[in-house]
């Protein structure tokens, strides 16, 4: 009988270590690109993951008609937002004032003037056009009242969270997960990721690449690999997201300056930021692509708790690139 128990207690023992170890790998669609997660159990949970991505569309994506954002931006103001929005919201707000305005997420109306919203492209972008789209951009001119309804000092501001919404969301599921007990996984959205704890099968830190300006989508190729553990990594770039307008032959990239109003390339061509949450790592990255070189080394002696590369353009138009020392202690060589 002892032996018979014996055998009983090291067979449950394999079973939960083999559970444990099981590699689960999920594949599927969500905010208008793919996404890619291995964890290490064997419940399979792409049905909820499937939810939670829908339930959040509904609150936040432009593109999805009948959204709360989109009905905000329409102008209904009986709108009360849910817990997702209102952290997206104050996150928002937060780098908003830390960046001084380089962040902004009612950058919108720009954005769809020069083609890279839900509207078409508008044919001319003159100094009075641009003074007047400038009249609805700012995040200090909207508020978050304490009944959870969006305030607008003008109506036509248009509420954009795409610099930030798709880190979010990974942060999202690798809650979730980690509220299913797992205590291993990688979350990759779009480029962007999330990790927990590390690879189990191979016994090391979870490793991700950094994708280089000249990478290409038939054929992408890293400048550097990285170790991750319990962190996320966001990156943003106007190398392939830009568009030139077939009349005036102007070139507009897709990060445009909330300050001036401008979609034109600053001296940064690429920008990859580690930080605790895949939400703050994908807003500081689009802020740092707005700022250019100097202001982002002003900004980094004001932030804390981020790693940050970024490459760049000096003064000969000569590539350059920044790497802050924590970045460079996770490069594995």
């Amino acid at each position: 009988m002892k032996y018979l128990l014996s055998l009983c207690c090291v067979w449950l023992l394999i079973s939960c270590q083999d559970e444990k170890d099981k590699e689960t790998f999920l594949v599927g669609n969500a905010f208008g690109t793919e996404y890619h997660i291995k964890y290490f159990q064997e419940e399979n949970y792409e049905n909820q993951i499937d939810s939670i991505v829908n339930q959040f569309n509904q609150s936040l994506s432009t593109y999805l008609p009948t959204s709360d954002i989109s009905n905000i931006n329409s102008g209904d103001s009986t709108i009360e937002i849910d817990d997702s929005f209102q952290e997206v919201f104050r996150i928002s707000q937060r780098i908003y004032n830390e960046s001084k305005g380089y962040f902004d997420p009612t950058v919108g109306v720009l954005r769809n003037a020069y083609g890279f919203g839900e509207d078409k492209p508008l044919k001319v972008i003159d100094s009075v056009i641009l003074d007047s789209l400038r009249q609805m951009v700012g995040f200090s001119k909207i508020r978050l009242t304490e009944t959870n309804l969006i305030r607008k000092e003008n109506k036509n501001i248009y509420l954009d969270f795409n610099a930030i919404a798709k880190g979010y969301g990974i942060d999202i599921i690798g809650q979730f997960l980690e509220s299913k007990g797992i205590e291993n996984y990688i979350v990759e959205l779009g480029g962007e990721i999330r990790v927990k704890g590390k690879n189990i099968l191979k016994n090391k830190a979870w490793l991700v690449g950094i994708e280089g300006i000249q990478s290409q989508l038939e054929d992408r190729s890293y400048t550097h690999t990285l170790k991750l553990k319990d962190e996320a990594l966001a990156s943003s770039g106007n190398y392939r997201k830009f568009r030139v307008d077939s009349l005036s032959g102007n070139k507009y990239v897709h990060t445009i300056n909330p300050l001036t109003g401008k979609a034109e390339q600053s001296d940064i061509t690429s920008a990859s930021v580690i930080a605790k949450t895949c939400a703050e790592a994908d807003a500081y990255a689009t802020t740092i692509m707005s700022m250019g070189h100097e202001k982002t080394q002003v900004f980094l002696n004001r932030v804390q708790d981020i790693e940050v590369y970024y490459t760049y353009l000096d003064d000969k138009n000569e590539a350059q690139e920044f790497m802050s020392v924590g970045f460079e202690n996770r490069i594995v060589e």
